[in-house]
């Protein structure tokens, strides 16, 4: 691909009014087409958006079916295009795009590699057949379909397999494939198919695990040469274009920024004590209790927990007025004011840059590193699994629901684990999951003040 000024794009079909074929491209190769700086980075940002729904859903535990909506969902809002015929060409710029950000490090492969699976196998159950077939023949699958003598031969087997997981007995037009068995080891695995002499009977409905092993050993290895390319040219040549881009990308927070309260306009400071008890995620908890206890928080804390209070509708005078009543009986007035309050005002926008600084995400949180002595980061990930236990059991979470968040926990789901949390506390699902601690507390409030919330 060629990343051009926003003055051209080329199409990548020859013809303007052919629709593109019902299929899904392979990314073989990246296409010969030109593509705008700006089309680079927000059509990769749009199948991101897939991409993290559909980790969500698999880390949520949903099922099949609830994910086939998901997909599909996720699908039909961020990777439309207001020109039909830009639909395939989008598809294609931003995996290409999205392979170049995630090609970096062994996480980011892996991750890449296990979402853009995911993403294909149901892409291809969504198929006709005839499509399903089609891609079969792209990847050059040479099995053939067993004959009817053949089928007659096995059916009683194959029943036996249909029966040991609950699906209906295979019928006389139904299409069988014949393949090595370990060209499908998930399914060889999971006891899901008929093995004899070295062979594995596959139901058209199951084709699937066949092709996505494929797709997945094509993909795993262009990861690796592109990591290749990246690392020798492509990250130094565009140093001061792309890679700024590329770099940011695997991070980005995709939701709203809460650099201005909405819902909410204003919150009182009279009030704070008991929305920190209501509708403060674990993280902002904690370090609001730990201010309240030692009246001091180190930098990282500060401009966790401030950044949050701005964003959930603190005003900057009553920010200074909060922060100088607690630091004011560890350190004194005098050295508050000399010492903090100027950081408090910048994080406002009212003193050097004037920029206006926008609430931590989650993301960020979970990346960042405490040191001795710090109370900010991610309780989910930072926490010893007895802390953990210990503070969930303060705000009130019970011990089934704990159990299901740090099952989570244990396997990274850091932010899974905070939706739990969420849901344990409120009573309610939060199908969107939680992503920042600002979107926490508004949900939250929302929940616990439907009616003012109707009223803004």
């Amino acid at each position: 691909m060629e990343i051009v000024r926003p003055h051209s794009h080329r199409n990548l079909f020859s013809s303007n009014d052919a629709a593109p074929a019902p299929t899904i491209p392979l990314y073989r190769s990246a296409p010969p087409l030109e593509v705008r700086l700006e089309d680079f980075e927000s059509f990769a940002i749009d199948r991101l958006r897939v991409l993290k729904g559909i980790s969500d859903g698999l880390s949520r535990g949903k099922k099949p079916d609830e994910m086939e909506k998901l997909v599909s969902e996720l699908w039909k809002v961020n990777m439309r295009h207001q020109h039909a015929s830009e639909v395939l060409n989008k598809d294609i710029i931003s995996h290409f795009v999205l392979r170049l950000v995630y090609c970096r490090t062994e996480d980011l492969r892996k991750w890449f590699l296990s979402m853009e699976c995911a993403l294909f196998r149901y892409r291809f159950r969504f198929l006709t057949t005839e499509a399903q077939r089609a891609i079969m023949d792209e990847f050059d699958i040479t099995c053939k379909a067993v004959n009817i003598m053949e089928f007659e031969s096995i059916k009683e087997k194959l029943g036996q397999v249909a029966r040991s997981m609950g699906q209906p007995l295979p019928t006389g037009d139904a299409i069988f494939y014949k393949v090595p068995f370990e060209d499908v080891p998930e399914l060889v695995a999971g006891r899901r198919v008929l093995l004899s002499q070295g062979y594995a009977y596959v139901a058209m409905n199951q084709v699937v695990s066949l092709v996505a092993t494929l797709f997945r050993s094509q993909l795993s290895k262009t990861l690796i040469l592109t990591n290749r390319k990246w690392t020798s040219s492509i990250r130094e040549q565009e140093k001061h274009r792309l890679t700024p881009i590329v770099e940011a990308l695997c991070s980005s927070y995709l939701g709203p920024d809460f650099s201005q309260p909405k819902e909410y306009a204003e919150i009182s400071l009279k009030d704070i004590d008991q929305l920190a008890k209501t509708s403060f995620p674990l993280c902002m908890r904690h370090q609001f209790d730990k201010l309240k206890e030692d009246h001091h928080l180190k930098h990282g804390g500060r401009m966790q927990l401030g950044l949050f209070l701005k964003g959930v509708g603190l005003n900057l005078d009553d920010a200074l007025a909060f922060w100088r009543a607690e630091f004011s009986k560890k350190v004194g007035l005098e050295k508050f004011e000399k010492e903090y309050a100027y950081t408090i005002r910048h994080n406002y926008g009212k003193e050097g840059k004037r920029t206006d600084y926008t609430p931590y995400s989650c993301y960020k949180i979970i990346s960042s590193t405490p040191g001795a002595g710090d109370h900010h980061g991610c309780p989910y990930r930072h926490f010893s699994e007895e802390n953990l236990r210990a503070a969930l059991s303060r705000m009130g979470v019970n011990s089934r629901a704990t159990e299901d968040v740090m099952n989570k926990v244990r396997n990274r789901h850091y932010q899974v684990a905070c939706t739990l949390t969420f849901e344990a506390l409120h009573g309610v699902p939060c199908d969107a999951g939680i992503n920042h601690p600002n979107q926490y507390f508004s949900d939250s409030q929302k929940i616990l003040h439907p009616k003012k919330d109707s009223s803004t």
